[in-house]
């Protein structure tokens, strides 16, 4: 039966007085459990412990109280006695008990877990790799050796836990170190560019280690599962002492689960992303709001107005403030909350208040009535009569905008007309690629990998892509301007999914000022045009 939170004597030590004491005696005793030593005498523990000044009365004392809590033990020490008096003397032997050894592992854990650094394993992905390849070859023999596939299965659950374990607390961190990027500029601005190569380093090792370990666990079918499954369970429960084939089934059932959760991990289900996608996809995000920050600090050390920095240095001067009327006057000047006969009033209420000025602390009831415009009291607002404000041609800035937009999309139509052939072409027969086709190929390579094989669609459903290896040992090689692209090389169908579409169809430029519409420009004042006028 679990016992209530309430009812756990064994972690009273950690809030006790002198905590620090009942912490360094048990971990006398945990040490001492892992050098097989059983046993500790009074002596032995102050020995352990090195407390300068420490009475053995104190130790004795704590002890004892240890043992009251049930994380020790004790035991009469009848050893070396020589006389009746030194029997009759209470001298004792102390022991850890299960309780005390499960507080101060558990202490242990919990520390361990604060201090631990996340990180991306991708040496974790290339030992799931390699288990999983050796799985592959235990599931080709006819028959399972039971202690072979228990230990690669161990092995597997351990680094797999290890990296999602990891991969969970980076990105934590990582998001705490962006929200906290004030704390030092020159040290934040230094670590992100580390902190950016080594994200896109582990997304590109984590698409290509996907895909491959996506084909491994593609062997491992239902049936292959189950065989697994079966294997290590009867391994689990074979030096059992009373083992039943209900404990056996329960384990098979466990770790059936177990490498149905490491499928799950990587390989995604209809409609909801593998848990590699999303971490690739958090790694990635992870990124423009690195940059992000990054311009938030710029914008900081370039510009003079700082909100905090402001703010801070308003709470130091009412922190400041010699007496409360002077806290009431920074208030004033600084929110501009003073009284509301300021906001508007015409010449005679100025002659008025200059001959007899109203002090702020009157009352409303007490101050003479104040004359406001008719129209702010109507409409909310008053408008100084006058000319209204000139419309600024904009026809030229937004035929320009417009330009450089039919040039992208042409640019890209014409990166798509060269890959998205719908023909299998090898990725060594590409040639040389501009920078904007290379960028292309890459997201679509990224995306068949994480596929897994067979045919994907890229992220916004207009090419089809299919990438399949040519496993004759050849090597790709693809030039661009910015160095040379290798890798195994793949035998890729790019076919596009939509109608093409004419460059700069969607829009259409407007002509200079002559052949723009009427709508596009407000018709302009006499005098010199919008753009002539200073």
């Amino acid at each position: 039966m679990e016992e209530s939170p309430a009812k756990l004597p064994a972690f009273s030590y950690l809030t006790a007085e002198n905590a620090a004491l009942y912490r360094a005696i048990m971990r006398s005793f945990v040490e001492a459990r892992e050098r097989f030593v059983l046993h500790l005498r009074p002596a032995d523990v102050l020995r352990a412990v090195r407390e300068t000044g420490l009475d053995p009365a104190a130790v004795d004392a704590a002890l004892q109280k240890l043992c009251e809590w049930g994380n020790l033990q004790s035991h009469l020490d009848t050893a070396d006695v020589a006389t009746v008096e030194e029997f009759y003397r209470p001298r004792f032997l102390y022991q850890l008990t299960p309780q005390g050894e499960a507080v101060e592992r558990a202490v242990d854990a919990y520390f361990e877990a604060l201090a631990q650094r996340g990180e991306l394993q991708a040496a974790a992905l290339d030992d799931i790799r390699t288990l999983l390849e050796s799985v592959a070859q235990m599931l080709s023999r006819p028959e399972l050796d039971d202690s072979a596939v228990h230990l690669a299965l161990s092995a597997l659950r351990a680094r797999f836990g290890e990296l999602t374990t990891q991969a969970q607390a980076f990105m934590g961190s990582l998001q705490r170190s962006i929200d906290l990027h004030a704390a030092g500029v020159a040290s934040f601005l230094a670590y992100k560019q580390r902190l950016i190569d080594y994200l896109e380093r582990f997304v590109g090792q984590l698409v290509i280690a996907t895909a491959d370990i996506a084909e491994l666990l593609g062997r491992v079918d239902g049936a292959a599962a189950q065989r697994l499954a079966d294997s290590a369970g009867r391994r689990e429960v074979a030096d059992a002492l009373d083992g039943e084939e209900a404990d056996q089934r329960a384990a098979a059932a466990r770790w059936e689960a177990r490498i149905e959760g490491v499928r799950g991990w990587f390989i995604g289900r209809p409609g909801a992303p593998s848990q590699a996608e999303e971490l690739r996809a958090r790694a990635r995000a992870a990124i423009p709001a690195l940059l992000s920050a990054v311009a938030s600090l710029h914008d900081r050390r370039f510009t003079r107005s700082d909100r905090a920095a402001d703010l801070r240095t308003l709470a130091r001067w009412f922190a400041e403030a010699p007496s409360d009327a002077d806290a009431h006057r920074v208030w004033r000047a600084a929110f501009a909350l003073s009284s509301t006969r300021h906001l508007f009033v015409n010449e005679e209420a100025m002659a008025e208040r200059e001959a007899a000025p109203v002090p702020a602390g009157r009352s409303w009831l007490d101050a003479p009535p104040l004359r406001i415009s008719p129209r702010l009291r109507a409409t909310g607002r008053h408008a100084r009569p006058g000319r209204p404000s000139d419309v600024i041609d904009r026809s030229r800035e937004k035929a320009l905008l417009l330009a450089h937009e039919d040039e992208d999309e042409r640019a890209i139509a014409d990166a798509r007309a060269r890959l998205a052939t719908g023909r299998p072409t090898r990725l060594s027969e590409l040639g040389r690629l501009d920078p904007l086709a290379f960028e292309m190929l890459l997201d679509w390579l990224g995306e068949a990998l994480a596929a897994g094989g067979g045919e994907t669609t890229s992220a916004d459903g207009a090419i089809a892509i299919s990438l399949v290896p040519t496993n004759d040992g050849q090597v790709a090689t693809v030039e661009t301007p910015s160095g040379t692209f290798r890798g195994p090389d793949h035998l890729l169908t790019l076919r596009s999914l939509a109608a093409d579409e004419a460059p700069g169809s969607r829009h259409r430029a407007p002509a200079p000022e002559d052949a723009a519409p009427s709508w596009h420009r407000a018709p302009a004042p006499p005098g010199p045009s919008p753009a002539e006028r200073p």
